[in-house]
């Protein structure tokens, strides 16, 4: 089955850039784990929250408002999409995923195939 990993970050938290990503001692052993395993069918590291910029339409308006989409603790930093074998592998995964060891939180949830 295929799932999505949202990896989410709290507010405050260290920002890094995909270059610190690779370098960083707590997500090499985990990249390395899961491109040697070929689970990981895509994905991407996304900017920060404070680059987003949401999209409303209420009637034939549409309304941009800068920043992500509502206020909270933790906001999705990263996407990525797994093939594994069932929700539990998925959820193993998450588990050990550098962001929610690192006081973040990886959200689970299955594609529609």
């Amino acid at each position: 089955m295929k799932y999505a990993l949202f990896i989410c970050t709290p507010v405050d938290g260290e920002e890094l850039d995909p270059d610190d990503i690779a370098d960083d001692p707590r997500f090499a052993p985990y990249i390395q784990e899961v491109r040697e395993r070929g689970i990981v069918t895509g994905g991407a590291r996304l900017r920060p929250a404070a680059d987003a910029t949401t999209v409303r339409v209420r009637g034939d308006e549409v309304l941009l408002t800068d920043g992500p989409f509502v206020e909270s603790k933790e906001y999705v930093a990263g996407i990525d999409i797994v093939e594994v074998a069932d929700l539990d592998e998925a959820i193993a995964l998450a588990s050990r995923h550098p962001a929610a060891l690192g006081g973040g939180s990886v959200e689970v949830r299955p594609l529609w195939e």
